[in-house]
């Protein structure tokens, strides 16, 4: 899995194998400018869902419920995911929390909406949890994390994704879990893995210590506007080649 926000990051990632797509809320704070994935609005979300699932052929396309726009009652959270199915044409969708929103998966899957839960550290609740810190740490989180998991799991939840969990606690949940577990930064034992397209493009001068720079990107995408500038300014382009005769 990995994030997508537009149409020609689906596209290429689509083709290139990857099998599961998410527009996260991770949008806020790596498209659209925001300190964290907090701000990020159902209506600012929908055209994203929907720019993505225009151009997948094969890819699974998972939709955030942007924080504030399920939290309240399970309609509220039904109400919000048919929105993402109708309007922006998702495949699934993903809320972050364990037993206190498997009421809000219950209805969504009774009602036929796939949904992927979201455990560890969940960034909408990055304010109670005191920052970006690593959850399931010692006997008892740990044990809160698995009934977690598994209240989810009993609620109809199709998969769970694990986020900055140790890697033993994921590979235990991943053990008694019959549902799939996507993990980032949990370690090799869970099922899939997931992770925002900029860190693993190595779009920014900083990356998550538990993602991998697959290429630079970043700094190719500098050297190519930095030789457009040069070329155009030095008038080499546009050429003849560039030109259309009258």
């Amino acid at each position: 899995m990995l994030t997508a926000y537009d149409a020609m990051t689906a596209r290429i990632f689509d083709e290139s194998g990857v099998d599961m797509l998410l527009v996260g809320d991770s949008i806020g704070d790596n498209m659209l400018g925001h300190e964290n994935t907090i701000p990020v609005t159902v209506d600012e979300l929908i055209p994203a869902v929907r720019a993505v699932t225009r151009r997948v052929r094969r890819a699974l396309v998972i939709a955030d419920l942007p924080f504030g726009s399920y939290e309240a009652s399970p309609e509220q959270a039904h109400a919000t995911a048919v929105r993402m199915f109708k309007e922006g044409g998702a495949h699934a969708v993903k809320i972050e929390g364990g037993a206190r929103v498997a009421p809000h998966v219950a209805l969504m899957t009774g009602a036929g909406i796939p949904v992927f839960g979201h455990l560890g550290f969940t960034p909408q609740s990055e304010n109670m949890l005191g920052g970006k810190r690593i959850q399931g740490r010692g006997d008892d989180a740990a044990e809160r994390l698995a009934e977690d998991a598994l209240a989810l799991q009993e609620a109809g939840a199709v998969a769970v994704v694990l986020e900055m969990i140790p890697a033993p606690v994921a590979a235990r949940v991943t053990e008694i879990l019959r549902i799939p577990t996507i993990g980032i930064g949990a370690g090799i034992e869970c099922d899939g893995q997931v992770l925002v397209w900029l860190d693993m493009a190595g779009m920014g001068d900083w990356s998550p210590r538990f993602a991998r720079r697959f290429g630079e990107v970043g700094t190719a995408l500098s050297q190519a506007a930095q030789s457009y500038v040069s070329a155009v300014q030095g008038r080499e382009y546009p050429g003849p080649e560039h030109s259309y005769e009258q």
